[in-house]
Formats: structure tokens, sequence, C-alpha cells
């Protein structure tokens, strides 16, 4: 018997002569509203309730935020050019000289968001980092952005994530309606595929597509700017290794099944460099979204790290690790 091996959705794209769009960028009327339809229905009965409906009061914040963002400093052609010549991101999170107006739209989620916060313990939360001055939050993003736990405070760390996840989402949307208008390409494909080409951020988990232009094709998903970038399935989102993939799900059985159905929600695990990341398969439930599943898929994470395996990517709006006092700005 003739053994036909199994095609890869990417192999069966470039076979049909389909070419793979490199890059999706968030649409800004959308990438926020539809992260918090989905929060609100993943919150409903999960025993992280009141967490997922506090992160969703806050996605909300970042929708009207990001629909009027004020104008803001964008890289001209010539840095952009640059930038794409050398494989590098047009703007990087750790090196990018940020706006202060960043700031100002954190306070404008917290403004928002302080009328619905569920308890004492995140008011004084939110309060504390109302009266917090201009140097200690810059330290503060500087250590989120360079995955530096020592100082971060990490009751304060979703928030100020988030007014820096709506920055640079609007960020790479001006900048591609800016340059883009001018005919140049402002992004592009990077020498360190595991990392975002807009931002150089990691991704929050990946997601196996269903439109036209890239079904059955998976993306990586920023974790800052929320962009997706092509990666081939089967690959270690981390040291790139097609050995040893494997994947990992909590069983799934709604009402009236016999069987468990196959999970919207897996972790993808390398026997080579032991990490993992998730990936959320948008063919088996259309409405799950990367930010929001990986937020309610926790228990997942906790298995698969008993397991031995270490996390690749992070989600800024929930990071765990030994709470340190903030400093005062100052560095250290």
């Amino acid at each position: 018997m003739t053994t036909i091996p199994l095609l890869t959705p990417e192999e069966i794209a470039v076979r049909s002569g389909r070419q793979a769009p490199v890059l999706h960028l968030p649409v800004r009327s959308e990438i926020f509203a539809e992260r918090e339809i989905r929060l609100r229905e993943l919150a409903a009965d999960h025993a992280m309730r009141d967490y997922l409906l506090l992160i969703t009061d806050l996605t909300r914040a970042q929708h009207a935020l990001l629909q009027d963002y004020p104008d803001v400093a964008l890289p001209d052609a010539d840095a952009l050019a640059a930038a794409v010549r050398a494989g590098r991101p047009s703007l990087p999170a750790e090196l990018w000289p940020r706006d202060p107006r960043w700031r100002d739209g954190l306070h404008r989620l917290l403004e928002a968001l302080l009328p619905r916060v569920p308890t004492d313990v995140v008011r004084s939360t939110v309060e504390a980092l109302r009266s917090l001055d201009a140097d200690a939050l810059e330290s503060q993003a500087d250590r989120l952005l360079g995955n530096d736990a020592s100082g971060l405070d990490l009751a304060a760390a979703p928030f100020i994530a988030a007014a820096l996840q709506a920055y640079w989402t609007h960020l790479v949307l001006a900048t591609q309606a800016v340059h883009g208008a001018e005919r140049l390409a402002p992004f592009g494909r990077i020498e360190d595929a595991t990392r975002c080409p807009c931002c150089g951020f990691v991704p929050v988990a990946s997601v196996a597509r269903i439109d036209a232009t890239s079904g059955g094709l998976r993306y990586l998903q920023c974790a800052l700017c929320s962009t997706q970038w092509h990666m081939v399935r089967i690959k270690c989102s981390h040291c790139e290794s097609t050995k040893g993939i494997h994947y990992q799900s909590l069983e799934r059985v709604d009402a009236g099944v016999s069987e468990p159905l196959k999970a919207a929600v897996e972790a993808e695990t390398c026997d080579e460099c032991g990490s993992y990341l998730k990936i959320v398969r948008k063919d088996r439930d259309p409405q799950v979204e990367p930010v929001a599943d990986d937020l309610a898929s926790l228990t997942l994470d906790l298995l698969v790290s008993e397991a031995g395996f270490e996390r690749h990517g992070t989600n800024l709006l929930l990071l765990f690790g030994e709470p340190d006092k903030p400093d005062d700005g100052g560095g250290g």
C-alpha cells in the first residue's frame, strides 16, 4: 500500500498558487471591540469571572481611546526604509522613544475605569497609579517592555500595559496610514521570525485563521500591538524547530455530545527547547480571540507547566512573579 503524506495548510496554499499574506495589521474599529465581546462571553460562570470582567471594562476603555487617539511622533520614511533593509522592526518596543502622550492615554483609561472597579483593592491600585509621576510611569513601562520583573508593580502592570497596547496599536496603524499612502511598505519580515515585525515584541498566542486570504494558515499575534504575522504550522514559535511538536488541550464536552469535542485552544509544546505557546483555532470556534481566550484558559497553562514546559510569549494583562515595590523612577 502506498502512503500518501498529509500536507500542511501552507503546503496546500503553495501548490494552489496562493500567496500567504505576511502580516495582518489590527483594525482600529474592531480589535478591542471584538476582544471585549469575547471576554464578556468567557466571563460567564468562569472561575476568574471578576478578573475577566475587570479586563473587559479595561478593554472597552482601550477601544474608546483608540478611536480618537491624539497625534504622536511617527518614524520618517528614511528610518522605516533603513529598518526594513536591516530586517529590524520599525517601531521597536524597547528602543522606540515613547511619545509622552501614551501617559495621557493611561490616565484616560484609569478615569474611564475608576467608576467600575469591583473592589477597594483594585480601586486603591488605580488611585495610586493615577498619582505616579512621569518618571515612575516610564520606569514601569521600561520594565514591562523589557520583560524585567525587578521593581515591577504586578498589580498596576495590566493597566500600564493596556495603555501601551493602545499606544503601539495606534503607532502601527498611523504609520501604515501615513507611509502606506506614499506606497512605502513600512513593515515587512524581520530576521527574528519569532518576534513581531512591527514592534519586535513577543506573541501572546497564535491563531489558525479562517478568512478568505489566510484560511487554514497559522499567524502569531503580538502581545503589544496585536499585529499578526505568518509562521508555518508544526513549527516551534520559540526555537523554530519542526521536531517534537505536540498539542495539549483540555477536553471539551458539550451537552448532548457523547464524545469530547476538539478544543479550540491548544498548547503547542516543543520537546527541543521545552517551551510552549497556545494556538487558538477559529476553524473549531470562530469566536476565539487570542488575548481573551489565553486569559480564560489559565488551567491549561498550569497543566502544561507542571509537565515541565516553559511559556514562550506573554499576556501583558496577566503577569506573574514575585511582586516588588515599584521604585521611584530612578532605575535599578
